[in-house]
């Protein structure tokens, strides 16, 4: 059975602490894609107030009214929206990455490698599983941003049946050469979609280069961002990611006896 799905990554520069403004591009942004029938929209990394660090637990507070919005947006639209968002749970406050469909929360993912460099572990707790969901448009596997650069977790995510990734991110520059090529290396490896949200401008003292991608399992770019705000649409052929696990089947033909199973 033919299924072709339209998927969105949208990008925008996140004003930093300032909800309702970015409540704002949001919205806009999601109007647009909805015009061109997306099904799935993919926003940035902690897009509601990006990562204001002294004022998170505020942020944190005003959590559960975005996502009032969000859930709001997801059933007028008729979209699975995915975005990552501050939130506060026993005890901490975590990076966490909803997944809403039709109108409701189906699941969240809790970001489990903290960047360092960026002093994410002085300021937020690491969750510790992973997340793949089914939704309206197909088995949704999610990561954050720096996850990107731990290859066993979206292993981990195709074994236990993703068919597209969604990453919402915000990666700086000067690292656009490492965003590409690992985006495309999870794609072709793992033979799924990917679709990647990243941010754009200046936060604070750090710029974002954008770049958001929407990936074919080959590794195909059926779409990419440039510097400045925009919102990318491509269509994500089912079939063609059927053909190539047929052609290519590394799922069965894995040694997770040598190495580890993952699952």
């Amino acid at each position: 059975m033919e299924r072709i799905v339209k998927a969105a990554a949208i990008q925008f520069n996140i004003t930093l602490g300032e909800i309702d403004r970015n409540l704002d591009k949001a919205a806009d942004a999601l109007l647009r894609v909805n015009a061109e029938n997306a099904q799935l929209a993919v926003l940035p990394e902690m897009w509601s107030g990006g990562y204001a660090y002294r004022k998170l637990p505020e942020l944190a507070a005003q959590t559960p009214r975005v996502l009032d919005k969000v859930c709001e947006w997801s059933k007028n639209l008729q979209m699975v929206i995915v975005g990552s968002l501050p939130e506060a749970a026993d005890g901490h406050i975590y990076n966490t990455a909803f997944v809403v469909d039709g109108g409701e929360i189906i699941g969240r993912y809790r970001k489990m490698h903290l960047f360092s460099v960026m002093r994410e572990d002085d300021f937020l707790g690491a969750g510790d599983s992973c997340l793949v969901v089914p939704t309206s448009v197909g088995r949704v596997g999610v990561a954050i941003c720096y996850d990107l650069r731990f290859p066993e977790l979206f292993r981990k995510l195709g074994l236990e049946g993703a068919e597209i990734l969604c990453l919402p991110a915000e990666w700086p520059v000067p690292r656009q050469l490492h965003w590409r090529t690992l985006l495309r290396a999870r794609a072709i490896e793992n033979q799924l979609f990917v679709a990647a949200a990243n941010c754009c401008g200046r936060q604070g003292k750090i710029d974002f280069f954008g770049m958001s991608l929407l990936i074919a399992p080959r590794g195909e770019l059926l779409a990419e961002g440039g510097g400045t705000a925009t919102e990318l649409v491509a269509e994500f052929d089912f079939a063609e990611m059927d053909s190539y696990r047929k052609q290519i089947p590394v799922y069965k033909e894995r040694r997770g006896d040598v190495y580890g199973n993952l699952d």
